[in-house]
Parts: C-alpha cells; sequence; structure tokens
C-alpha cells in the first residue's frame, strides 16, 4: 500500500517511464541521423502523418538542425494533402493514404517541393481505432527517397495511440539512419 500512495504523491504515471525510453531512443536516433547529414552536406524535408510531428521535432531538437533541415508538415487530412503537398489523388487512380504507394508519393513530393537531397514520409493509423481504409491500429508505411529509395510497412499489433506515435517516428528514423549509413 505505501508504494502506491508514494506513486501517487509523486503522481507517477505507469506510462512516463516508457515515454522517456520512446524519447531518448528518438532523440539518439535523430543525433546520430543529423550528424551522417551534416557530414555529407544533405539535407532533408519530411512528410507525416500519424507520428503527428514526432519525427520532424527531433530531428528540430538537435543543434545544427538548420544545416539539414529544410521543412516538413504533418499531413494529417486531404486538404493538408492537397495543399501543403499538391497532391490529388483524383490524379493518382489506385493511391490512398496508408499505404506504400502513397508514402513513396509523399516522400517523393516533399523532397522535390523543398529542393532536399531525401524525403520521407509516414503515412498510417496511430489508434485506437484502424482506419478508413481498413488498416488496423498500429499501421503506418514508411518511404524513404533519395539517392536510395525504401519503403517499409510497420505493423506494431498495438491499439495505444502515443506509443504507436513515437514508434512511428523511431522507426522512420531508424530506417533512415540504415539507408544513409548504406549510401556511404
Amino acid at each position: 500500500l505505501s508504494y502506491f500512495i508514494l506513486m501517487k504523491l509523486l503522481k507517477y504515471e505507469p506510462n512516463q517511464h516508457r515515454r522517456m525510453i520512446f524519447m531518448k531512443n528518438l532523440s539518439s536516433i535523430a543525433k546520430d541521423v543529423s550528424e551522417l547529414l551534416i557530414k555529407r552536406g544533405e539535407t532533408v524535408a519530411i512528410s507525416e502523418s500519424s507520428s503527428g510531428g514526432l519525427i520532424s521535432a527531433a530531428l528540430l531538437a538537435v543543434p545544427g538542425a538548420s544545416r539539414y533541415f529544410l521543412g516538413g508538415g504533418v499531413v494529417y487530412t486531404a486538404v493538408a494533402r492537397e495543399q501543403l503537398l499538391g497532391i490529388n489523388f483524383d490524379d493518382y487512380p489506385g493511391i490512398r493514404s496508408s499505404s506504400e504507394p502513397y508514402a513513396e508519393l509523399a516522400a517523393s513530393t516533399i523532397k522535390e517541393r523543398l529542393g532536399a537531397d531525401w524525403g520521407l514520409a509516414e503515412t498510417g493509423a496511430a489508434g485506437p481505432s484502424g482506419n478508413r481504409y481498413g488498416d488496423a491500429a498500429g499501421h503506418t508505411c514508411i518511404a524513404i527517397n533519395g539517392r536510395y529509395n525504401r519503403v517499409f510497412t510497420l505493423e506494431t499489433n498495438s491499439d495505444s495511440r502515443e506509443e504507436n506515435m513515437w514508434q512511428f517516428a523511431s522507426e522512420t528514423l531508424t530506417l533512415f539512419k540504415k539507408v544513409l549509413s548504406e549510401a556511404n
């Protein structure tokens, strides 16, 4: 009983520890990515959706971000997609959000629109429920567009919105770090 009273007095949240681990991990990966980009003199632009800006925030939290981060946007709705990326699905029959083809299109589009060396895109369903396309919560597609192109689908099998958002951001930057390392 005293343990629970102490935790209540300290206002401890059970998820607080997990959140701190996600944050430290994301910060570490972002630092590695920034070092690779600065070393190579390359730039990146981001289109993210269900990660809610965490990818951009992690990269911008590293000192010197203006040397490699050209910009990005949280492309969460059709209005945002059309206004920020200039993508109208009527021009791309068969493509839908939360898919690998759309992630590839968003990554190449943000790269071209901002004149970056690399474009990153993430599009999915954070939760707690799935999306209108039938994808479950915890589903996201990640694309890297640049000297090398990659696309990856992640299924976390979790309906925890916040944890999925952190994991989507972490997996996006981890994949980007791997691609940058291979490009050296």
